[in-house]
């Protein structure tokens, strides 16, 4: 046999057998327990593989997660993410062998990415069973379990782990591409997996953009607008400028707003089962107001109105009411989305900046009324031909009084 046809019998060997074992890591896998699954995938990243059987009349599905090429000493980690994509949220189920050979497995809920171990805990959903086993012979760890879904889904964001145990307990893992990237999307039902999110990754783009729209029009529009009528008003040569400049920026922080309102209200009626009341409280309690605001500036009384007092009083109290609201509502909504710090710290930045422009207008306008003041009490002093305040004692500050001109 010349070295030509010795190649290609070693190329056909090692095909064979890379085949071989490929179809025994997924589908033709035997388990030990003789376990059989209706529905198998080969998850992407870290050698990891997710076998399940989804069960329609209770809505349940028994799983098992295997993950390769670890040791005794290393943790290995499958969640469900209910809410969110990733790690923050995550429904964890959790197995390691201890210290004394025995596997240990459990079930806890990451509340956050910093955390240094898996502390254990009931998760959102009930999983009924539970059981690990570790297979010396593929260097795997192997987790079963049976989990009452969520009513009314059954895709769901996967993440999956593995790290180094200390002290029989789970160390923090590595941050390493293939740790970032085990991410991916489950569907129980139709068998579908995706990876790095899949339909995930289309809802968080939509959640991103309800997150754009509301934080440009409710987060800086509206208190850009409120500058501006606050402060401009006060130099004459913008006037009328600023009325108009202060309605654009309101009505445009209105309009985009209830783009983004009506994202949020799409983004609730795809994902049935999963609400934040908060969040949506006072996004609705924000529409209603923001609507009132806009029929108000429809019904604005003349300047010399006898009404128009009371309708200033309550046309300044809504607006700071909304901007308040508006800003709280949307940190609440970073702590939904959790999107990296850096947006959040944008926003920070953002929300200083408009509060420092604010404190130096307000000391600059303060400043130019009060030496308005001052120079038309000199232009027309107390007590002229000892009539009172004022010019003949009509007034106090000008001929017969500026309320009266």
């Amino acid at each position: 046999m010349d070295r030509l046809q010795k190649t290609l019998l070693l190329s056909c060997v090692l095909f064979y057998v890379f085949a071989s074992t490929s179809a025994q890591d997924c589908n033709n896998y035997a388990f030990r327990s003789n376990n059989k699954f209706s529905t198998c995938s080969s998850l992407p990243e870290q050698n990891a593989f997710l076998h399940w059987t989804y069960n329609s009349t209770d809505h349940t599905a028994d799983i098992a997660f295997r993950h390769g090429s670890v040791s005794t000493s290393r943790w290995v980690a499958w969640a469900l993410n209910i809410n969110k994509t990733g790690m923050a949220g995550a429904q964890s189920l959790v197995a390691f062998q201890n210290s004394s050979g025995a596997m240990r497995f459990y079930t806890s809920p990451v509340a956050s990415t910093a955390i240094s171990g898996l502390t254990q805990g009931p998760l959102s959903f009930d999983v009924p069973k539970m059981s690990a086993e570790f297979v010396s012979s593929s260097s795997e760890i192997i987790i079963y379990a049976t989990l009452n879904l969520p009513k009314g889904r059954t895709s769901f964001s996967q993440v999956w782990q593995e790290g180094p145990v200390s002290s029989d307990n789970p160390s923090a893992h590595a941050l390493g591409s293939a740790n970032t990237k085990s991410v991916g999307t489950v569907d129980f039902s139709s068998g579908q997996t995706t990876a790095g999110g899949g339909v995930g990754n289309s809802k968080r783009r939509r959640r991103n953009v309800h997150g754009v729209l509301n934080t440009v029009a409710w987060g800086i529009l509206l208190p850009l607008g409120a500058l501006t009528a606050r402060y401009l008003k006060v130099f004459k040569s913008a006037d009328p400028a600023w009325f108009y400049l202060h309605a654009f920026c309101q009505s445009s922080a209105y309009i985009v707003g209830v783009a983004g309102w009506g994202t949020g209200l799409k983004l609730g009626s795809d994902s049935p089962g999963i609400t934040y009341d908060k969040h949506r409280n006072i996004g609705i309690t924000l529409f209603c107001l923001g609507t009132l605001q806009v029929f108000a500036l429809l019904l604005r009384p003349k300047k010399d109105h006898k009404y128009r007092l009371y309708w200033n009083i309550y046309h300044h109290a809504i607006g700071y009411t909304v901007i308040a609201l508006s800003i709280a509502n949307i940190f609440e909504g970073f702590d939904i989305l959790d999107p990296a710090k850096k947006w959040k710290r944008a926003y920070i930045g953002v929300i200083i900046f408009l509060a420092v422009v604010a404190a130096i207008l307000e000391a600059l306008t303060w400043f130019i009324v009060l030496k308005r003041k001052d120079d038309e009490s000199d232009k027309y002093p107390q007590g002229v031909n000892g009539n009172g305040n004022g010019v003949n004692g009509y007034g106090n500050g000008g001929y017969r009084s500026q309320q009266a001109a």
